[in-house]
């Protein structure tokens, strides 16, 4: 078959599991559709096609009989952000410094995934360091949008979410320290989750950094669901990981008589198709039977801003102090002046940021009190221009995720609500009360069936 691509990731397991698809016929298709795509889109920097082939005859084998039982992803071709270590792979960081380091372990998230039976056939292309909203760099060129390739995917899990959208992809992973996961997802027209802190082991010793989360991307909302399952749990090597594991039921209810607030702008100044998406979101929540009020968030986005650039400022412009100052001249433009604003973060900063966190804590916390859920807006702006460094704006007043990477422990799950003019997806946030990842999944799921949306880029890509 010639659409296989398009399968969702779930809709894949069950063909499967009842032997009406083989797991060879599935990645020879998702790899066909890649070499479609990939001059287009660019977002595989490294592609592991031979080694796949071989873990899918092996997946083939299981489904058959032969061996030990189908695990949760058998046979399912996932996309491994590349900033995330495998052993003997490339770890560039997408950064010229580091074009020839090789990774010497693997990390918890791509390990959890390919004991799941999950193959691991491509690298999801990032920003250098993962430091951006938009997904471009030196060292592997620019990320394009697959719904309009004049556009960025979003970043920093820019190839993820673009591979996804293209079907070059059945899942991938992502992370998310100011949006990288839902800001991809909301201009990508896919699934992201942001988990609450510690539902995902991390990385030392980022794992300690509680704006810090590694989270799935996907097509669906039970296809999101289904690769979280897999990566949540509690792992010896991280302190912070919670125990027990909380598993996102396979059957998601209705929200039928749920009080859920909303917001059109979230306290920023957004495009008017950001908050069409936002009005077509609450619409479809109403028609599956939820009650909708409009609140004031009880934040400024200048509030949300001063504490994201002390916190990013004490960590990122600590963890490349040594790289600004060797290394200035093979840096891209967006991580010089990112690294160069950070360097200008006092500790009395840092401590303002963590008392404004307390305020945004405090108003986010009045509004779970009397709702099961904030839905807002995924990003200030509609569209990006694919390659743009954004040197002559201010990204913070576009960044309407962080402030859930400041409320760390709530689970806020990304999904579509449109699409702009020019065909470049819009998205919003669900973010659910501390802890309650179920019922951001809910939410999400309830939207999707009363609005479901386009899951794959117009195949017209492949001649672009």
């Amino acid at each position: 078959m010639d659409d296989l691509h398009r399968l969702s990731a779930t809709e894949a397991l069950r063909a499967m599991r009842a032997g009406e698809l083989s797991p060879v016929e599935l990645l020879e298709a998702v790899i066909r559709r890649a070499e479609q795509v990939e001059l287009a889109i660019n977002a595989f920097p490294h592609t592991y096609y031979e080694d796949a082939l071989t873990a899918a005859r092996a997946a083939e084998a299981r489904y058959a009989g032969k061996g030990p039982r189908p695990r949760p992803l058998e046979g399912l071709p996932v996309a491994i952000k590349d900033e995330t270590p495998i052993r003997g792979q490339p770890l560039t960081q997408a950064s010229l410094i580091y074009k020839d380091d090789v990774a010497d372990y693997t990390a918890v998230v791509p390990e959890r995934v390919m004991r799941a039976g999950g193959i691991v056939h491509a690298r999801s292309a990032t920003p250098e360091f993962s430091a951006a909203p938009f997904t471009h760099s030196r060292l592997y060129g620019i990320t394009r949008n697959p719904w309009n390739t004049d556009y960025t995917p979003g970043g920093s899990t820019g190839g993820g979410a673009a591979a996804l959208a293209a079907g070059s992809a059945m899942l991938a992973t992502g992370s998310d320290i100011g949006g990288s996961v839902r800001i991809p997802a909301t201009f990508s027209g896919v699934v992201g989750f942001k988990p609450p802190y510690g539902r995902v082991p991390a990385e030392a010793p980022y794992n300690l950094d509680h704006f810090c989360h590694d989270g799935p991307l996907g097509r669906t909302v039970a296809d999101c669901a289904l690769l979280q399952n897999v990566l949540s749990g509690p792992h010896p090597d991280d302190p912070v990981a919670l125990r027990p594991k909380l598993r996102i039921p396979a059957e998601l209810g209705g929200i039928e008589g749920w009080k859920i607030a909303y917001s059109l702008d979230l306290g920023y100044d957004v495009d008017p198709e950001v908050r069409e998406g936002v009005v077509a979101a609450v619409d479809g929540l109403r028609e599956a039977g939820a009650v909708l009020e409009e609140v004031e968030v009880g934040w400024a986005h200048a509030e949300v801003t001063a504490a994201a650039r002390a916190h990013f400022g004490a960590m990122f412009g600590g963890s490349i102090a040594e790289e600004l100052e060797a290394h200035r001249d093979l840096m891209t433009a967006y991580t010089v002046k990112f690294g160069e604003e950070s360097a200008e973060v006092t500790m009395a900063d840092y401590i303002r940021g963590m008392q404004i966190e307390a305020q945004i804590h405090a108003a986010l916390g009045r509004i779970h009190r009397r709702y099961r859920a904030l839905v807002g807006p995924g990003f200030g702006v509609a569209k990006l221009r694919a390659g743009d460094d954004c040197l002559d704006v201010e990204v913070y007043d576009m960044l309407l995720t962080v402030v859930f990477n400041v409320c760390s422990r709530n689970p806020v799950l990304s999904v579509p609500s449109g699409r702009t003019d020019d065909g470049v997806p819009t998205g919003v946030q669900i973010a659910a009360r501390p802890y309650d990842d179920v019922s951001a999944f809910r939410i999400g799921a309830a939207l999707e069936r009363v609005r479901p949306w386009p899951q794959v880029a117009d195949p017209a890509l492949a001649a672009a």
